[in-house]
């Protein structure tokens, strides 16, 4: 069949769907992830004519974790567009992962026509209250009556990522707005200056200049709140001479190597320890909650300072002496001011990081063993994106040193299967500079082997290494331990090799833990869309 001939150079009208776009252009977005539709269509339209690049997910879910991988290398939101009723719903996973995350997320959606909502007299894809259904998950969710309506939706979006909690909105636009003539003025379209960020108010900044000037025994942890205040944290560190604990969503915020970091292990008693004695507490941009600390709280045992830019943040889970609610890197820079300037010395930091690498090593002795020598082969820049998978959060997220924040892509809170593929891919596409790998068990792995062909098509540098230990190895282990006899756990494996090589990627397989790094280093080396299987034993 020869498609018939279209005259790409003829005008057309000027949409809903178009103004919508260019306003999200005009902030800087060059990418979306989504997949074409019947309804959606006329928010393709404008792509190609606008530079932005569309990445065809095989699945709407691999849609919205691809473009939470894209914001991470960014800084920018990543936009999802889907269609109506099953398109969207196959969002969702991602829109409550974005939430739980903290992650700036723009889903774009078309719905029943004005005047048809709840009809339900069994149009294509009907659905009863989609934003009624988004907005229980996301930030908020709008359903517009108009392309100046949908326009001004774009505006606070982006005035809440930049100013707010970053989390997941979603726009509705109904089919008959989508498609009707615009009558958005050009002004109207164009970005919005961004606020100053707040710097807190200087009476609680003075209050907790005097706590820390006057601790003996500071430490930082550092959350997804602060990968924007690289400087001012390490900056602060240094100044204090305190150890550095960071959330896993704030990895990277101060250099894992710097002689003051104890690492993104907060999971771990033996981290805890460290923050808890803390004669004064300084925590940045976390809320620090159960799934990032394994433990139910933290127990500070001193003063604890709080800064964060959401209100609802500064006392959540742990009370704070002092609050400050502003942005980390401005609020930073004016604790530095208002503190003495002389640096104090590094304190030994020996115990606390072997009690930290003994208390890793002893949850899972190969997992951590794997984990190592899957490190030890990836250059110092690389991107890792894993899955909720136990190579990654029993060993890879603790073996991992970071030079900088969003260089390991998780969800520690949400904690979902099939994020770390489409994550990767987004990653790739949003950073051409640094190698990009994913590292995750067979079970994550098929909830999203779809994306193989994705990353193929999109003609990616991407390595994938895939810890097979044949099928969902922790629940498998909590049967166990509930005196159950392992049921639904032991999974059926496909030839990972072949199956990598039939989507027209390249597929190996390494039986030999000594031969890991190796494989791993040639995959990165040849380039393309690389599968590296390594099968692994039960623990």
């Amino acid at each position: 069949m020869t498609d018939a001939p279209v005259d790409l150079a003829a005008p057309y009208a000027d949409t809903a769907g178009r103004a919508v776009l260019e306003t999200i252009r005009a902030y800087g977005v060059t990418t979306v992830f989504g997949i074409p539709g019947t309804h959606n269509l006329e928010l393709y339209r404008p792509l190609a004519d606008l530079g932005i690049r569309a990445v065809t997910n095989r699945h709407e879910q691999g849609a919205g974790y691809g473009a939470d991988g894209w914001a991470q290398q960014t800084g920018l939101p990543g936009v999802v567009i889907t269609t109506s009723g099953p398109g969207l719903q196959n969002a969702m996973s991602a829109i409550g992962t974005a939430f739980c995350e903290s992650r700036p997320l723009l889903v774009l959606s078309p719905g029943v026509a004005l005047g048809d909502e709840f009809r339900d007299v069994g149009t294509l894809h009907e659905t009863k209250d989609a934003s009624a259904m988004v907005g229980a998950i996301a930030e908020w969710s709008r359903r517009v009556k108009s392309a100046a309506e949908a326009v001004d939706a774009v505006h606070a979006a982006f005035e809440l990522f930049r100013t707010g909690r970053p989390r997941p909105v979603h726009i509705e636009i109904p089919l008959d707005v989508l498609e009707a003539p615009a009558e958005v003025p050009a002004g109207a379209r164009a970005a919005r200056p961004a606020r100053a960020p707040a710097v807190g108010d200087a009476a609680a900044i003075r209050a907790a200049a005097e706590l820390i000037a006057g601790a003996r025994s500071p430490v930082i942890i550092a959350g997804g709140g602060a990968t924007r205040a690289v400087r001012e944290v390490t900056a602060l560190a240094e100044r204090l001479g305190a150890p550095v604990l960071t959330t896993l969503n704030g990895k990277g915020t101060v250099d894992e190597r710097h002689p003051l970091s104890l690492g993104s292990n907060l999971r771990l008693a033996a981290a805890r320890e460290v923050a808890e004695a803390a004669d004064v507490l300084i925590v940045l941009g976390s809320k620090l909650g159960e799934a990032e600390l394994w433990a139910p709280a933290l127990e500070a045992r001193g003063r604890v300072v709080r800064v964060d830019r959401s209100a609802a943040q500064l006392h959540k889970n742990l009370e704070a002496t002092v609050g400050i609610l502003g942005d980390c890197a401005p609020v930073v820079a004016e604790l530095l001011a208002a503190l003495p300037v002389e640096t104090r010395p590094v304190p030994d930091l020996s115990a606390p990081r072997r009690a930290i690498a003994e208390e890793t090593a002893a949850a899972a002795p190969s997992t951590v063993a794997l984990a190592e020598r899957i490190s030890e082969a990836l250059p110092d820049d690389a991107i890792v994106a894993g899955d909720s998978s136990q190579i990654v959060y029993l060993a890879l997220a603790n073996v991992l040193r970071c030079a900088r924040p969003h260089s390991l892509l998780y969800t520690p809170t949400y904690a979902t299967l099939g994020y770390g593929l489409p994550a990767a891919i987004g990653a790739r596409v949003a950073q051409q500079d640094r190698p990009v790998v994913a590292v995750l068990g067979d079970g994550a792995l098929m909830f999203a082997v779809n994306e193989l062909v994705t990353a193929v098509e999109q003609r990616l540098d991407l390595t994938i290494v895939c810890v097979d230990n044949g099928g969902y190895g922790e629940i498998r282990q909590n049967e166990l331990d509930r005196g159950m006899q392992p049921i639904g756990v032991d999974l059926v494996q496909p030839d990972w090799a072949a199956l990598a090589n039939a989507f027209g990627a390249r597929g190996r397989r390494v039986d030999d833990l000594a031969a890991v790094a190796d494989a791993i280093r040639d995959a990165i080396a040849e380039g393309g869309v690389q599968l590296v299987h390594v099968p692994q034993a039960q623990e």
